[in-house]
């Protein structure tokens, strides 16, 4: 797979196959990323990338898949009543009640980021925001929502709709008591954003009393780390840190 680059995103690209095998190859290094954080060993979990030309469609990775396995050909294509149209695979039907009403809120979104790491999900159970407490916390500032509701077991599309309306236009869904979901307009920037929430939460889960820098100083902050292409950066980064050389 052709995928490292050395330069921003290209959103000129209106090869629509290109753009396809472009979110799929990334969604599978996405899959393998979490699974080279032992994140998604137990199954829990999902990345989503958007069909760019039937775009109530997603793919995601058939069940059964281990993360760190993952290939394009265990893509599966999800319509918009649930069904699999592509693949021979079921799927996590989470997957489908949690990112797709999101996909259908949000037509600027071309993936949806979840599962359950080992700071996000504790940081989840204290119910809040992430504070700006550290470098990657202010990537989110003024950029995020927050899920209070009690439904960690996502198996209604109403309840995801409810999840859709807390992130309103954030970049960040922190769901009370479950854990951490990213959305980006490209799936390498919302598996960055999502490597970033994660390290936000390890600071507030380990140093819960630290000091939170000023709304000023996280504004400035965020101008770039909570840039687009910090988010495409950290993606590469961690490809090239952690998956380069594999087979």
């Amino acid at each position: 797979m052709t995928f490292l680059h050395t330069s921003a995103p290209d959103d000129g690209e209106t090869d629509l196959a290109v753009i396809r095998r472009t979110r799929q190859e990334e969604t599978v290094l996405g899959y393998r990323l979490f699974g080279s954080f032992g994140w998604g060993d137990d199954g829990a979990g999902h990345i989503s990338a958007r069909d760019p030309e039937r775009t109530d469609h997603f793919w995601l990775l058939g069940y059964g898949i281990a993360f760190r396995e993952a290939t394009v050909a265990d893509l599966v294509l999800i319509g918009p009543d649930g069904t699999v149209v592509e693949g021979d695979r079921d799927y996590n039907p989470a997957a489908f009640t949690i990112h797709g009403p999101i996909h259908e809120a949000r037509p600027d979104v071309a993936c949806v980021a979840h599962t359950h790491t080992p700071y996000g999900t504790p940081f989840a159970a204290f119910a809040q925001p992430l504070r700006a407490m550290s470098q990657e916390a202010c990537a989110f500032h003024d950029d995020q929502g927050l899920y209070e509701g009690e439904e960690v077991d996502v198996l209604d599309y109403a309840v995801g709709r409810k999840l859709a309306s807390s992130l309103g236009t954030g970049r960040l869904l922190v769901l009370a008591n479950h854990g951490l979901l990213t959305v980006g307009p490209t799936v390498a920037e919302a598996i960055g954003s999502f490597v970033m929430a994660e390290r936000a939460c390890e600071v507030q889960v380990k140093v819960p009393n630290g000091r939170v820098i000023s709304d000023e100083a996280a504004a400035a902050a965020y101008a770039s780390v909570g840039s687009r292409g910090n988010a495409w950066h950290v993606f590469q980064w961690c490809v090239r840190s952690r998956l380069t050389g594999r087979d």
